[in-house]
């Protein structure tokens, strides 16, 4: 998993971070753990002793003014993480265009089409999605449904197997902003696909010929980059992120070849679609404050108001549940103090702070049975009124103890992260917050 190279890299930061004196020695022994994280998650080896080297190199130069030696040697290997798996975040136009994707089989690609339309959608632009996939059995019902699910027009034909005349077709009836065409794969790239990929190519003339690569396959991914690269693509998604401790490898094997990495996918849901950002990317791994992310999530599930209130700790336990059930797609408190850069402290809370969909629904019962009262502030929720909120949701009293107790560890966890914290880190200005 991704959460194990990112373990170990964290460990490797936190070494150096506790001592006093930062010598060569320490600057060695933290080179070496680098090496054997990177290295057993499969990245490149003359890659990774170039980042080594770097680090060696600019350790001990004339420090920077205001750094201390442990500071200065932390940020080198966050530049030179962030060097490898890109610098600088590819700029995504939103703007009306046609996208062809392609990739082999179990790549994610379909999956991939609708959580691409969604981003687009999400954005104020009217996506479609055309299904040119007419090897994979499957493949036409998996991306009608995803359309459905994601309410965008879907065009394919179940019984064409000729990928070109689908797509003609579909062309004289999308009247959409955005067109997006699911190709068919292969178990591996041969003439047959190549001569497919070409003809939809020469058929819809597309703005952007995107990639997609599962992160699973690591340093394959450069040949399938090189591959590719006879039709041109302009620009890779990385998918499956989640699921592997390769899938740094994947990102930089693409930016050997060349090719950008503008996404990438972090789960099964169709909402998980993420820019992907270098910095971000590298900032996450190494357990660094990341809430330019949380930020953008935090404005698909919340207004203004509400933000204001979660990220100070002041909110209801309604607010509380309302946030809690918009995790879908914002992801889950522990994921958003992970964000903060305090995830040691939520993993420090007995049974975590995450919530199963069953607890949900019994915990609206019970919020539904609290007084007005009892909502704005549940400090004054005693035993007596623990039996009544019981009694009248039909659960049990322990059921009504654990919401109460969710809601004030989360509150307590939120206010660990101080609004002058906030500030600093610009996360207020960002989102139109006046504090």
């Amino acid at each position: 998993m991704l959460k194990e190279l990112s373990s170990k890299l964290r460990g490797a930061v936190e070494k150096i971070t506790k001592l006093g004196i930062v010598d060569k020695e320490a600057v060695e022994e933290l080179v070496k753990d680098i090496q054997r994280s990177l290295i057993s998650a499969d990245v490149d080896v003359s890659l990774v002793f170039e980042l080594s080297e770097n680090i060696r190199k600019e350790a001990f130069v004339k420090l920077p003014e205001g750094l201390s030696r442990r500071e200065h040697v932390v940020k080198i290997v966050y530049d030179e993480l962030t060097r490898i798996l890109g610098e600088e975040k590819s700029f995504v136009e939103i703007k009306p265009k046609k996208i062809l994707m392609v990739g082999l089989f179990g790549s994610g690609k379909t999956s991939t089409t609708a959580k691409l339309a969604l981003y687009y959608k999400n954005r104020g632009l009217k996506p479609s999605v055309v299904c040119c996939d007419t090897v994979r059995p499957a493949a036409f019902e998996q991306l009608q449904q995803l359309a459905q699910q994601i309410d965008v027009p879907f065009f394919g034909d179940k019984n064409e197997k000729d990928s070109g005349s689908v797509l003609k077709e579909a062309l004289k009836k999308i009247k959409t902003d955005i067109i997006i065409v699911d190709s068919s794969g292969r178990n591996a790239l041969d003439k047959d696909l190549m001569n497919e990929i070409k003809n939809l190519n020469n058929i819809l003339n597309p703005d952007e010929k995107i990639l997609v690569i599962p992160a699973d396959i690591g340093q394959a991914a450069k040949e399938q980059a090189h591959a590719f690269g006879q039709i041109n693509i302009t620009d890779v998604i990385v998918t499956k992120l989640d699921a592997t401790a390769k899938g740094g490898s994947a990102i930089s094997a693409c930016y050997e070849t060349g090719a950008k990495v503008v996404f990438v996918t972090i789960g099964e849901k169709v909402s998980a679609l993420e820019e992907y950002d270098p910095k971000r990317f590298v900032a996450s791994l190494l357990g660094f404050p990341d809430l330019e992310s949380l930020l953008e999530k935090a404005k698909s599930v919340m207004d203004v108001s509400k933000a204001e209130k979660i990220v100070t700790g002041e909110f209801t336990i309604d607010e509380f549940y309302e946030q809690i059930e918009g995790m879908g797609s914002m992801g889950s408190f522990s994921g958003i103090l992970d964000s903060m850069g305090m995830g040691k402290l939520a993993k420090k809370v007995p049974g975590g702070l995450d919530v199963q969909e069953e607890k949900m629904k019994r915990w609206k019962h019970a919020i539904n049975s609290m007084t007005k009262e009892e909502k704005a502030d549940p400090t004054i929720i005693n035993s007596s009124r623990i039996h009544r909120i019981a009694k009248g949701s039909g659960l049990a009293e322990h059921d009504v103890r654990e919401l109460v107790s969710s809601y004030n560890k989360v509150k307590k966890m939120m206010k660990r992260f101080s609004p002058s914290k906030m500030k600093r880190a610009g996360f207020f200005k960002q989102f139109g917050m006046k504090m």
